[in-house]
Order: C-alpha cells, then sequence, then structure tokens
C-alpha cells in the first residue's frame, strides 16, 4: 500500500527528530566523557580544596568542549567546502558527457540520413 503525502512527511519530521535526539545524546555523552577526564584530573591534585578542584573541573570542561566545538566547525566547513568542489566537478563531468552524448547522436542520424539518401539514389 502507497504512502499518502500526509504520512511521507510525518516520517520526515520523524527523521529530524531522531537525528536532533541522536545530536543531543552524543554531545551529552562527550559532556560527560570530559567531565569524567576532569574529575580524573582533579583526583591526581589531591592537595586542591573542594572549591578549586571544581573550578579546576568546569575550567577544563569548557575549554575542552570550546575545542571540541571548534574542531567540530572546522570540519563542517571543510566538508562544504568538499560538497561545493565536488558538486561543480560533477556539474562539469556531466555536461561534458551530454554534448559527446548529443555529438554521438548527431553523427549516428546523419550517418542514417546519408545512407537513406545513398539508397534513395542507387534504388532509382
Amino acid at each position: 500500500m502507497r504512502r499518502g503525502r500526509h504520512e511521507a512527511l510525518e516520517s520526515a519530521g520523524q527523521g529530524d527528530l531522531v537525528r536532533e535526539a541522536e545530536g543531543y545524546l552524543l554531545a551529552q555523552a562527550h559532556h560527560d566523557r570530559i567531565r569524567r577526564e576532569a574529575d580524573e584530573l582533579c583526583a591526581r591534585l589531591p592537595w586542591l580544596t573542594t572549591a578549586q578542584s571544581e573550578e579546576l573541573t568546569d575550567h577544563y570542561v569548557r575549554l575542552r568542549l570550546d575545542v571540541s566545538r571548534q574542531l567540530l566547525l572546522g570540519t563542517v566547513q571543510r566538508a562544504q567546502e568538499l560538497r561545493r568542489e565536488y558538486e561543480s566537478r560533477y556539474a562539469g563531468l556531466r555536461a561534458a558527457l551530454l554534448r559527446r552524448h548529443t555529438a554521438g547522436a548527431c553523427a549516428v542520424l546523419s550517418g542514417a540520413a546519408g545512407l537513406s539518401a545513398l539508397a534513395c539514389l542507387l534504388s532509382r
């Protein structure tokens, strides 16, 4: 049974929701991993007071999240650049292929027309 347009739109909306939830869960797992690293760092520094340990943990988490954000933004930017380059190259290759097919079709048609004209002349 074919799905209606409304159902297809709902599925697309659900796909967006699933991707958003997945992104949130990945970000949360990354944040938790960074916090564990900060806690391990503070555990190796037993002379820190509780306030100092919390301040160091917060600072470490902020720095690591900023670094992660910058890396992700750089990756996204590079992916966009590559996408533009590939799309441009694909468009060029597609246009060249279309020109070649058109030239080939014209050659075949003109050859067929020539052969037809020759056949008409020889049949007289």
